[in-house]
Parts: structure tokens; sequence; C-alpha cells
């Protein structure tokens, strides 16, 4: 049995939908985050050193980074989400898999805590504008092309394309008439069952819409 260990409002919602997708058996444990510092608690640090989520378990194999996860989850027990080895679709997958958590993250990382540092993060706050910016205009572009990341049919990439989106809608203002492609790619993840499911065993996502 696949364990997730699972904290409110992370990423780790991503594993739990795919879950739900390919219909694997799982089981929840949940961490709840401090409601101060929005900190994951210390007791995560028992299952990996880094204390941080998702962390999952599947028979002794114990494993963490949501790409890592979800690319083991996909060649264990569902390769049919993603494109057959050596494609051009593969490769395509393979970018928007490492592109998520490798370049689009970060600008709303930086973003957030720009945000919180007020006034004394100005210096930065238009470089941090402008670069995610960029990278909103290039995935509306992206998106005009097809109804998925790699084409007319979901794969992994768009559960972990989800998490960096969901966000943006949230933090950076998207609406459906400034980004409309990314506004309905969203909704349409939003709007799948296994999504639906997974948010009802998750419990707390601000996420979701």
């Amino acid at each position: 049995m696949i364990t997730v260990h699972h904290l409110n409002n992370s990423r780790s919602q991503r594993i739990l939908w795919l879950l739900e997708e390919i219909g694997q058996p799982y089981e929840i444990v949940r961490y709840q985050r401090d409601a101060k510092t929005m900190r994951a608690p210390d007791a995560l640090k028992l299952i990996h050193p880094l204390g941080k989520s998702p962390v999952v378990e599947d028979g002794e194999r114990i494993l963490a980074e949501t790409g890592a996860i979800l690319e083991y989850l996909v060649e264990t027990y569902a390769p049919q989400l993603a494109p057959k080895r050596g494609t051009d679709a593969y490769w395509r997958y393979v970018y928007w898999m490492h592109y998520s958590e490798g370049s689009l993250m970060p600008q709303l990382l930086i973003k957030l805590i720009a945000d919180r540092m007020g006034v004394l993060a100005w210096p930065i706050k238009g470089m941090v504008r402008k670069q995610l910016a960029l990278h909103l205009d290039y995935l509306e572009c992206e998106l005009a092309k097809s109804p998925w990341m790699v084409g007319a049919e979901m794969t992994a990439a768009d559960v972990m394309m989800s998490f960096p989106l969901e966000a943006s809608v949230s933090r950076a203002g998207i609406t459906k008439n400034s980004k409309p492609k990314i506004f309905e790619y969203v909704a349409r993840l939003q709007a799948r069952p296994a999504y639906k499911r997974a948010l009802e065993k998750g419990g707390e996502y601000a996420y979701a819409k």
C-alpha cells in the first residue's frame, strides 16, 4: 500500500490527484501547517530529513520531490500517462515536468517573499513582475496550441503543472480576461472527477476554486 505524507495547502495535493487518476490504492498521513509560520511540522522530519511534503512510501521505498514521485508512480503504475519514450511528445513531456518547479515555481516563490517584505522589496518587485509576466505570456501561447501541455491527451505533466498555475491564478491575478487560456486550463484540470476526489480526501487546499 502506498502511503502519502500529505501537508495541507501544499504540492502533495498533486500526488493525491495522480493516484486518483490511475486508481491506485493509497493511504494518507496528514500534517498541518503552523497557523503563524505556515511551516510544516517537525514530525515530517521523522519521514525525511528535510521535513518537506510530499513524501511517499511504497513498501521499503521512500520518495521525496513531487517530480520524482510522479515519475516513479507513472513508470511503476501508469505508463499510459506519459508519451512513448524517445518521441517528440515524450521530450515535450519531460520539459514540462521539469519546467514546473525549475522555472515557473521560483518566480512565484520570489513574488510571495517580495510581497511579504513590503517596501523593503521594492528594488526587486519590478524584476519579479517582468519575469513572471514573461512566463505567463509564454504559457498562454503554449496553451493556445492544445488543450493539454503535451497535446490532445492529458499526461502527468498536466498534474505537475497544476500547482504553479493554480498559484498563478491565486497570487498573480490571472483572470478569464487577462489570460483566458491559462484560466480555462486550470478550470479544466479542476473539473476532472479524479481531481475532485483528491480534494475530498486531501482536505484544505486554498488554490482550488
